[in-house]
């Protein structure tokens, strides 16, 4: 697959000198369709407005099998100095689906020229990943319908796992995340003249601080989340008290009972602080990603291509929850499925997923394709 590694590496510099923010992936995407498109592949675009699905059929099977990929970059400034650095000021492929791409588009290459096999595969190249817009955008626009499959397979790096090991775990695999933001009204002043003020900065601190109660006090010990406070905005300025602040955040849970329960002491904790202070207070709380969870067979089935592809002593088939959450579990609550983690190193020197220094490792890309190749040998 020598060849093919070098077109993989060549295509994700590509990509990564030209990220694209979700739903607007135009480049991107009309890459993707005249890569797949060269190599004969049925090709469909404009699937949830930007996405794009390959359709290779082989021998006389009706099953079906879709292998996605994510396109989307951050609204990141890069900080580090490839000689493929972004050229979009401010937008920047932190995340690593430049690599995604690239391994999905050549396992599709491989797939298509040199391996035999007995049904069709879905090359789901998915826009809008890091918004949780694109998954229910695409099946919106008839995804699971216009190509009807058994099973959806979805693959990402992860730093801060031994490079080249591949985790996953049946069941839940990734949170559900949840943001909210909290607007206060105070009444500002001059910085000189507290008195004459209602002061929401220090009621803004009040409530960062109350927030971290939530897990602490509020939920039980059989009972997992995550509250994080990321923005505390104000209109001061160095002698002007504030008359408004507002402080947003992100939540983390595994259970829709943890979600409402934090979302409820939210109001709460809120609602009493700010009344005790005489200023108004208001929480807009949003759902944005759901529990990932991976279907028992299909995990079966995933781990077995990641021992043919490294070996069982580089696959962890029982690895903790991650933290972090994914657009893909909007799939698996159509079809059953399993995302996998591919890890990209546990050194120091590994920046971490959303690190302006962040960049993927090319020495997963053959990795990732020899997967998703095995992963079709062995079902079709």
């Amino acid at each position: 697959m020598n060849k093919i590694t070098n077109d993989m590496r060549t295509w994700r510099h590509d990509i990564h000198k030209h990220p694209e923010l979700g739903f607007n992936e135009i480049r991107t995407a009309d890459k993707v369709a005249e890569i797949l498109q060269g190599l004969g592949i049925e090709t469909h675009t404009g699937i949830g407005k930007t996405g794009v699905v390959g359709v290779l059929k082989k021998g006389t099977s009706d099953r079906a099998i879709g292998l996605r990929a994510d396109m989307d970059a951050l609204p990141i400034r890069e900080m580090g100095d490839p000689v493929y650095k972004s050229i979009n000021d401010g937008v920047f492929h932190g995340c690593g689906h430049d690599g995604h791409t690239s391994t999905l588009l050549g396992a599709a290459k491989e797939l298509a020229g040199n391996v035999d096999f007995d049904g069709t595969i879905y090359f789901i190249f998915q826009p809008s990943e890091e918004n949780g817009r694109g998954a229910l955008a695409m099946m919106e626009d008839g995804l699971f319908d216009r190509f009807p499959m058994s099973a959806i397979y979805g693959l990402h790096n992860m730093p801060g796992i031994q490079q080249g090991q591949f985790a996953v775990r049946s069941g839940q695999m990734m949170t559900s995340e949840d943001n909210f933001q909290v607007d206060i009204i105070g009444k500002g002043g001059h910085a000189s003249m507290p008195h004459m003020t209602r002061d929401p900065m220090v009621v803004g601190a009040e409530i960062v601080t109350a927030l971290q109660s939530i897990v602490s006090r509020s939920l039980g010990p059989n009972e997992w989340g995550v509250v994080s406070v990321t923005e505390f905005i104000t209109d001061g300025a160095r002698n002007i008290i504030p008359s408004n602040v507002t402080i947003k955040g992100d939540v983390r849970a595994l259970d829709s009972a943890v979600q409402e329960k934090i979302e409820r002491r939210m109001r709460e904790i809120v609602d009493g602080i700010c009344k005790g202070h005489c200023v108004t207070g208001t929480v807009d709380y949003s759902h944005e990603f759901i529990v990932l969870e991976n279907s028992q067979a299909e995990t079966k089935m995933a781990v077995a291509a990641a021992n043919m592809t490294v070996g069982g002593n580089m696959v962890d088939p029982s690895c903790a929850t991650c933290t972090c959450s994914e657009d893909f579990a909007q799939f698996l609550r159509q079809v059953p499925g399993c995302f996998i983690l591919l890890g990209a190193g546990d050194g120091d020197n590994s920046p971490p997923l959303h690190n302006p220094h962040y960049d993927f490792n090319d020495e997963l890309l053959e990795i990732g394709s020899e997967y998703w190749v095995n992963l079709i040998k062995s079902q079709l």
